[in-house]
């Protein structure tokens, strides 16, 4: 079993915004734990004992958090990344932490992945085969957003392509990676490196074994408000592989209350929502398919839809919010209507309003 483990969590999330103003977007709370603790829980599941984040934007609250991840079961280490080094950059920047063997086996995550893949397979094929790199691939309806990735019937990897109107292959770079340590090693770490657009073709050009770990398992991106709150949701529902779970916390039929919550009997919580703890729902208030963070309040008879609701956020009473992202300690007035994704920035207070009104899709 691999021993040793690499979280690549030094994004801003900027297109998680506002909800990644106030925190970094791996410390989101996902069915009311921090994502990555998921991660780490998925990665101890697997046999890692050794774990080194590599961090940039503000990383304080990593160590804060989490500290020496005796917690969790796993020995944590952190390294800063001080300028932006890319995928590869940030790989290479943790080289010196590693305590493996070169020809021995390192995982390494993006920190913005939920995958229910099986990754003890993964590593066990990484040996197997001899590989410098494995890669998770995972299948998708539409790869044109997505870098494609072509592989042999023996699994091999052929090209690592770019976007293309056309793609030849549904299979795409699931960001869950085995390295031979010595190939970490060899990253530069000094300067930008893509792991996409450097290591991998230039492991390929030189003839280095590089294989593909096919799997269709869940697996999602959280990049984006909605596929935050998708995954949330998934997992709340178990249509996602729960690795970590929240303690003290009460599930109904298809919701997550978390602490100390207070949820009003007549309000109808639902749709595989979570409530943070300190937070409340109101009478007659409906919350569907959406993420109400620590300390935030939805007033009487406000109704909230895949939406989520930033920490001590108040949302007051008879609103209506679809599709919606509240940041921080945003306060929406009575009576306004945010629909179609609309985004309000942390600590924003809109005025009450005897008005609906509904923003272009």
């Amino acid at each position: 079993m691999s021993n040793e483990a690499v979280l690549l969590v030094g994004g801003q999330g900027t297109r998680l915004r506002p909800l990644t103003l106030t925190t970094p977007k791996p410390l989101l709370p996902v069915a009311g734990v921090p994502f990555i603790a998921h991660q780490i829980a998925m990665l101890s599941d697997a046999g890692v004992e050794h774990i080194v984040l590599a961090t940039s934007y503000q990383p304080q609250i990593f160590v804060d958090t989490f500290g020496d991840g005796a917690a969790l079961g796993v020995r944590l280490t952190y390294v800063e990344e001080t300028e932006p080094l890319g995928t590869g950059g940030a790989i290479g920047n943790v080289s010196a932490l590693l305590e493996s063997a070169p020809d021995d086996p390192v995982v390494v995550l993006n920190g913005d992945v939920l995958s229910g893949h099986d990754l003890a397979g993964q590593l066990a094929q990484h040996r197997v085969t001899g590989a410098d790199v494995t890669l998770h691939l995972v299948e998708v309806p539409d790869p044109r957003a997505f870098g494609c990735v072509p592989t042999d019937d023996d699994g091999r990897v052929l090209a690592f392509l770019e976007k293309m109107p056309e793609p030849v292959t549904s299979w795409v770079n699931a960001g869950a990676y085995v390295f031979r340590r010595s190939v970490i090693d060899a990253i530069p770490s000094d300067r930008p490196v893509s792991v996409e657009r450097e290591t991998f073709p230039e492991l390929l050009a030189a003839g280095a074994p590089v294989f593909a770990w096919r799997e269709t398992a869940y697996w999602v991106d959280l990049g984006t408000p909605e596929a935050f709150r998708r995954a949330c949701v998934d997992l709340v529902t178990g249509v996602a592989p729960a690795h970590a779970t929240v303690s003290h916390a009460a599930r109904t039929t298809d919701a997550l209350l978390i602490g100390d919550c207070v949820v009003d009997p007549t309000s109808s919580v639902c749709g595989g929502s979570t409530v943070g703890s300190d937070a409340r729902v109101g009478a007659s208030a409906v919350v569907d398919a959406s993420v109400v963070f620590d300390g935030a309040v939805v007033e009487t008879g406000a109704h909230v839809e895949r939406s989520v609701i930033g920490a001590g956020a108040h949302i007051a009473a008879g609103c209506v919010l679809v599709d919606a992202v509240i940041g921080d300690g945003a306060r929406i007035g009575k009576g306004n209507e945010l629909r179609s994704g609309i985004r309000v920035w942390p600590g924003v207070e809109l005025a009450a309003t005897s008005v609906r009104f509904s923003p272009d899709p």
